[in-house]
């Protein structure tokens, strides 16, 4: 069994001394299942240290960095980028999760104070009861997924189609430096102030947004808060082809009345259908139920769901799925109007809208995705392209994934896209791949048991995991031809290779004021 490195033997002492001995681990198992997410695994960690507060991670912080350590800070683990995972074996670990309170919700104020380790789940669960929401408010591996590291990370998906990533709903983050000092942003920066207003002199909030923790480690987040929208409505739309469905998408990004936007190509929907459980559906329908305004309403909601069934999927092809909402029925209704004939006027046949639907009334669901419907691995890979640039870009990469057909069939792995929208500018396609693989300890600790009953345990497979290798290199080659950018870039996206002179030496510059001994996550970013 590998022992810590020798220079977290002391430490290990000194940090259970300033946050108790439970939450510094030693142990092989704990430290070998931080040390990998969902696509890679990485050199495997010295130790695992969960402060519960600021004080306590400045403390933490502190130690390490007299002791000469490495620091990776990680929030939920669902990253698929080698964001946390490092090739540097021996690091210590920040893990965020027992950082999880809501310290504050103020309605009079409209802002939300969380710990970096709270999920998106409970930060919904938190403000909801006051009528409220977060502008953004969370992926759709929300259940699992922390504030700090959407931040960190930057997310999509819920309100982006509105309002954005995630970094365009904070206002002041606190951040605990490589060194322990602690840094506070926006208005939290000045002399007794408190953490309410981004923007006074230059934005420093911004500097660690989608920062992957290169700079230092989110402690506290503050959100700005709008009223929840009382009313959405749901449209599903069948597509004739790719060309139609990526025209349609930007077209729906320019309306700004789409919260959400996402495109399935025939093969994701099908795998979609398939992964989802009988039990899934009844948990979903309850849902979609207790979601409505009235039991009249809910029983009618339900009833058309469960006669459509999976069926209205059968023969869709690519598929368009779209949610608005506002404050008034009218104004919804409108704004439905206004889509509808938007995508009609594209060749779109509307279907039931049960995914859409679905989606709103249990946004954060258990995270069986990451592993396919027969046991095979899973990982997506995506980029951000301008509007007028979303078709061509996203045919060039199904011409790409066409050349490999063949092979792709001969190995039993699958490809297809959920293709999705950031506000009126961005053009977001991801790529998803399936393929045959051995899968990691992270899938036996975050799939559900009774999933993990259902698919079978694949025998490791060198061959399926190179061409997977080989074909997201090839991704990568279209998206920097189409100047694409990426969320959670990590060690996998080329981020230092595709900078400007003068804008990768301020960042270097900025990563040397932070963290001069380069030890806080190093080489992520490409720093």
């Amino acid at each position: 069994m590998a022992e810590p490195a020798p220079i977290h033997l002391a430490l290990a002492d000194r940090l259970a001394q300033l946050i108790g001995a439970d939450y510094v681990a030693r142990d092989e198992d704990t430290r070998r299942a931080m040390s990998e997410d969902v696509f890679s695994q990485g050199g495997v960690a010295g130790l695992v240290v969960a402060p519960a507060t600021t004080e306590e991670l400045a403390q933490v912080l502190e130690a390490a960095h007299q002791a000469g350590a490495i620091i990776v800070p990680r929030g939920g683990g669902m990253s698929y980028t080698s964001g946390f995972v490092t090739d540097q074996a021996g690091a210590v670990v920040i893990d965020m999760r027992r950082m999880d309170q809501i310290i504050s919700v103020s309605p009079e104020d409209m802002l939300v104070t969380l710990q970096a380790g709270a999920t998106w789940a409970a930060l919904q669960a938190a403000v909801a009861p006051h009528g409220l929401r977060t502008p953004f408010w969370g992926p759709l591996s929300g259940i699992s997924s922390t504030i700090g590291g959407g931040l960190s990370q930057l997310n999509a998906f819920f309100g982006a189609g509105i309002w954005g990533t995630t970094s365009e709903s904070v206002t002041c983050i606190t951040v605990v430096l490589a060194d322990g000092s602690i840094l506070r942003t926006g208005s939290a920066g000045t002399t007794g102030g408190s953490p309410f207003f981004k923007h006074y002199g230059p934005d420093l909030t911004g500097l660690f947004c989608g920062d992957c923790g290169a700079l230092g480690i989110k402690a506290e987040i503050t959100l700005r808060l709008i009223p929840a929208p009382s009313h959405e409505a749901h449209l599903s739309f069948a597509m004739p082809d790719l060309v139609t469905t990526a025209r349609a998408t930007a077209a729906l990004a320019r309306t700004n009345l789409a919260s959400e936007v996402c495109a399935f190509d025939p093969n994701l929907a099908k795998i979609r259908m398939r992964r989802a459980s009988l039990l899934q559906d009844v948990k979903t329908l309850a849902a979609v139920i207790g979601a409505q305004k009235n039991m009249f309403e809910g029983v009618k909601q339900g009833a058309k769901m469960a006669l459509a069934g999976r069926g209205f999927m059968d023969d869709a092809g690519y598929t368009l799925h779209v949610i608005t909402e506002g404050a008034s029925q009218a104004q919804v209704e409108e704004s439905a109007r206004t889509l509808r004939d938007l995508i009609k006027g594209q060749r779109g046949r509307e279907i039931e809208n049960t995914i859409p639907k679905a989606m709103r009334a249990a946004p954060f669901t258990p995270l069986n995705n990451i592993l396919g419907p027969d046991g095979e691995r899973w990982v997506p890979i995506h980029g951000i392209v301008p509007l007028s640039q979303g078709e061509a870009c996203w045919q060039a990469l199904d011409d790409l994934f066409a050349a490999y057909g063949q092979d792709f069939e001969a190995r039993g792995m699958t490809s297809g896209y959920l293709v999705t929208t950031i506000s009126t500018t961005g053009f977001l396609i991801e790529p998803v791949f399936f393929w045959p693989d051995a899968r990691y300890g992270i899938h036996e600790t975050t799939l559900e048991p009774s999933y993990l009953a259902k698919v079978p345990k694949l025998p490791a497979n060198a061959d399926n995991a190179a061409l997977v290798d080989e074909v997201r290199g090839k991704i990568l080659d279209i998206f920097e031809r189409f100047g694409a950018t990426h969320f959670q870039i990590g060690r996998t996206y080329r981020f230092a290779q595709t900078r400007e002179s003068v804008t990768w030496a301020l960042l270097k510059a900025i990563k040397a004021h932070l963290d001069p001994d380069h030890r806080m996550n190093p080489g992520v970013l490409g720093l």
